[in-house]
Order: structure tokens, then sequence, then C-alpha cells
């Protein structure tokens, strides 16, 4: 049996993390409070208006006061919530929202692994330096990353819970995610849609470096396709 801290989200390790988790927090606090009135309401009412020998029922019309406040706090914490995290989709999800001289990768998905092709020394994907690695992204930390992705044959979805980050990859599509690591280490990628029966099998992982580290580790990859 799990612990009282796997019900909160796990720690951070992106630029926008901590966003993402503000939005959630405050989503799950503010429908929390409104359960918990809820159902302490429900209990009261049940409680004190139940059927008793001698009490006669009577029909009341009820509060058009206490219509308009329950209607209007719940339509004013949407609209907020809404715009809060409209803004935030924005800043993650937008075309325009990949910052320049992003490192790109270009990203082939099958059933059931994970094709990460690297831009090799001369930074450029396409050229013959390029090397590709089977289930293994290594990334440099403090720099932005954009994973350019393609599927071979059905949906699938990138995951990397410690980046907050999610994009659904659909076949004939090019797709585009992007984020930055704030701490070097080793992250999990899985594929959050039901891709075929070895899904569960289709893990891999992130592994962030030192800037020097990762210049290191690319300048020392043969130029070509190494499936390891």
């Amino acid at each position: 049996m799990g612990s009282f801290l796997d019900w909160f989200l796990p720690p951070g390790a992106s630029t926008f993390a901590a966003d993402i988790d503000r939005i959630y927090y405050a989503v799950l606090i503010i429908t929390g409070i409104a359960f918990v009135i809820v159902e302490a309401g429900l209990v009261w009412f049940a409680i004190k208006y139940r059927a008793r020998p001698g009490r006669k029922a009577t029909y009341t019309h009820g509060s058009m006061r206490a219509e308009m406040i329950w209607t209007a706090i719940p339509a004013v914490s949407v609209v907020a919530l809404g715009i809060w995290s409209g803004t935030v989709w924005n800043n993650i999800k937008a075309r325009d929202s990949i910052p320049e001289g992003a490192l790109e990768y270009a990203v082939m998905v099958s059933q059931f692994e994970w094709m990460f092709t690297y831009a090799g020394r001369d930074g450029e994907i396409g050229t013959a330096d390029d090397f590709t690695l089977r289930n293994q992204l290594h990334v440099p930390v403090g720099r932005a990353v954009v994973l350019r992705l393609q599927s071979e044959d059905v949906i699938h979805s990138l995951f990397i819970p410690a980046f907050r980050v999610k994009q659904d990859i659909v076949p004939g599509m090019h797709m585009a995610v992007w984020f930055e690591a704030t701490q070097t280490g080793r992250f999990e990628i899985a594929c959050a849609e039901l891709c075929g029966n070895g899904h569960t099998t289709m893990g891999a992982m992130t592994t962030v470096h030192s800037t020097a580290e990762f210049d290191e580790w690319v300048a020392s990859r043969p130029a070509t396709t190494a499936l390891r």
C-alpha cells in the first residue's frame, strides 16, 4: 500500500512543471472544498429534515439569493481557471512557443519502441553525422529541446511525467513538443496511449546531462545508426 505522498505529482524537472502543478493543485483544492461543502450539506439536510412522527412536510420555493451564489461562484472559478490554464497552455503548446535555438531531435515511434535521431556534432538534423538510438533520449540541462515526432503505425503518446510533457503522435502528421530540463538525472518515458499488445513494454529513458557532459557524449558518438 502506497504512502500519502503517492497522491501528489512526482517532483518536477522542467521549466514549466511548476506552472502545471499550480493549476493541478488549484483545481484539486477547489473541487475538494466543493465536495466537502456539498456532502456536508447533504448530510445536514438529511438529518435536519428527516421524517419524524407528527411532523408534516411543507413546500418551500427556495432562495433566489442562494441559487445565485452557488451558480456565480462555480462560474467565476471555472472562467478564472480557464484563463489561467489557457495562458500556460499557450506558453507550452502554441506553435510560436518553441524557443529559438532549441536543440532538435527527430523521433520515429512504432510498435513498440522509440527511435531518437540526434543532430550530431554539427547541431543539424538531416546531415551525415546524425545518429539514432533506440529508447534512449539524452539532453543537456538548461537548454530548450524540441522533439519532432512521427508515428510509423498507430496513435502513440509521448509522456515524461517529471517534465509534465505529454503529446499524442498521430500517423501521417508531424507533431512537436518541447521542454527544458532543470536538473540532471534519469527520467522515465512512457507511451500514454494504448497502442497494442506490447504497449506496456514501450518504455524508454531520458538522461539529462550537464552541458559539458552532453557535448562530450555527442562528440563520442559515431555518425551512424546505433540501435542500443
